[in-house]
């Protein structure tokens, strides 16, 4: 018998998701708990923001280069800071509904 979605993600390790989700970022802890369209919509988003970044940056002179940068990094530190806890919280969710 397959086990459920709810199942899989009720057995992983929420701290695993999490740091999965901070550290390498970008969604790494959703492809540890099974959860593709999360993943896919995190990649989507970071892909996005790198994109922006690059098109919106180009024709900036080195003073602007700098602040570009930790623009992106801000949002890509938001990015993991967002995904690491909805990946902790739909372990907690479903651990109580089920």
């Amino acid at each position: 018998m397959t086990p459920t979605r709810d199942q899989i993600l009720a057995a992983s390790a929420g701290w695993v998701a999490v740091v999965l989700n901070v550290i390498p970022g970008l969604g790494a802890g959703y492809l540890y708990q099974r959860r593709w369209r999360a993943y896919w919509i995190t990649s989507a988003l970071a892909t996005a923001w790198f994109v922006a970044g690059a098109l919106l940056g180009q024709p900036a002179d080195a003073v602007a280069e700098t602040q570009n940068q930790l623009v992106g990094l801000i949002g890509l530190l938001a990015l993991a800071a967002v995904t690491a806890t909805e990946a902790g919280l739909a372990v907690k969710r479903v651990r109580q509904d089920g």
